[in-house]
């Protein structure tokens, strides 16, 4: 799994926080655990295969809000006590 971090301008509110979560979940249906986070201005997802940075860019920039950058990692699932 790659955890996926987006870096998000334009969110000011819980609905916002729904339309990218919305946007994200239709540009890549296969994406996992979307949450966004108006107060950091951060998206984060998880994905099976590397996503595109030029898709996901499209994605956001046509509903008003401006992308700033994507960042990706393997994602490592936590033990019951976080280990």
């Amino acid at each position: 799994m790659i955890e996926n971090t987006v870096k998000i301008d334009g969110m000011a509110c819980g609905m916002c926080e729904a339309h990218i979560t919305d946007v994200i979940r239709k540009t890549f249906p296969e994406a996992k655990k979307i949450r966004a986070n108006h107060k950091k201005g951060i998206a984060v997802f998880l994905s099976e295969e590397p996503v595109s940075e030029d898709t996901l860019k499209s994605a956001i920039d046509a509903t008003g809000y401006h992308y700033r950058g994507l960042t990706s990692e393997t994602y490592q699932k936590k033990g019951l006590f976080g280990r």
